[in-house]
């Protein structure tokens, strides 16, 4: 490797050290086939390294951009990667979707949202995050669909639903993102018009203003599951359609316990009667 490659790739170990136990919804669970489950886990592996890359501490803006770019031509096939974990993540999704016949898009489009993030860590409006969500979050669904040969037809629902999921997870995270990467997703003009700040996320409790704030995007994650209700109904593949009415059912559930709890005094999860409720519910789909 060249000293100009070396630049590009560097030598930080950018790793959080998260994987798919970490996350709120099933990632490549048993629900996925045997056979599919491998994609699913080159996918999961190269969103968290891309994910990672964007949050480290150790790299500024352009050294972020410039190693997700490297990783974007790796996963075209316009660069070859060194041999390191976090590039070749990008080497297996690559082949993952050569294979597969999957959209390259389903990848490059999560690249997309996280050099916004590199460079960008305010919100003016609910479209400016719906934007955000079309590429950081989109994309994990349709790549699923696609890989189970879904139409179309079942994009317009799954949009919706994993739109709901990553403001979800804002909401999850709001006051940990501040602190730790100066980054906020609330609106800012909606924080002003309920009488609230950024820096009440610096407290230890939501403040009244706050709190409204998080109601008003509940309400817009309430309408998103409403239109993600549908998906499971759309959805041929068995497992698939299994799979996608657990999230749906999970993803209810977040929304009402952050109704009811404070995520700035501490992180709101899913409970373990959340997950056999959400089972519960998605059986029903298969009858």
């Amino acid at each position: 490797m060249n000293t100009d490659e070396q630049d590009v790739w560097g030598s930080a170990d950018v790793s959080s050290g998260k994987d798919a136990g970490d996350e709120n919804f099933p990632v490549g669970s048993l629900l996925i086939s045997r056979r599919l489950r491998p994609h699913v886990h080159a996918y999961y592996d190269f969103a968290r390294v891309i994910d990672d890359i964007v949050d480290t501490d150790q790299l500024d803006a352009p050294a972020k951009i410039a190693r997700l770019d490297a990783m974007e031509e790796v996963v075209l096939g316009k660069r070859l990667a060194p041999p390191r974990a976090d590039a070749q993540t990008a080497v297996r999704v690559g082949q993952t979707l050569r294979e597969t016949g999957v959209p390259t898009s389903t990848a490059t489009d999560l690249i997309v949202a996280f050099r916004q993030d590199a460079v960008k860590n305010r919100y003016d409006s609910w479209e400016e995050l719906e934007e955000y969500c079309r590429y950081s979050a989109n994309p994990v669904g349709r790549f699923l669909l696609e890989l189970h040969g879904e139409d179309a037809g079942t994009f317009g629902p799954s949009d919706a639903l994993c739109t709901a999921l990553q403001v979800l997870n804002h909401l999850q995270d709001c006051a940990d993102d501040l602190s730790g990467l100066d980054r906020c997703y609330l609106p800012r003009p909606w924080l002003e018009q309920a009488g609230a700040s950024i820096d009440d996320l610096r407290g230890r409790h939501a403040s009244p203003g706050l709190r409204r704030v998080f109601n008003h995007l509940l309400d817009r994650v309430d309408e998103l599951n409403r239109r993600a209700s549908l998906l499971p109904g759309l959805i041929r593949d068995r497992r698939m359609r299994m799979e996608a009415a657990v999230i749906v059912g999970l993803s209810k559930r977040l929304a009402r316990r952050l109704r009811s709890e404070d995520p700035v005094a501490g992180r709101v999860k899913l409970s373990r009667g959340d997950v056999l409720a959400a089972l519960a519910g998605a059986v029903r789909t298969l009858v």
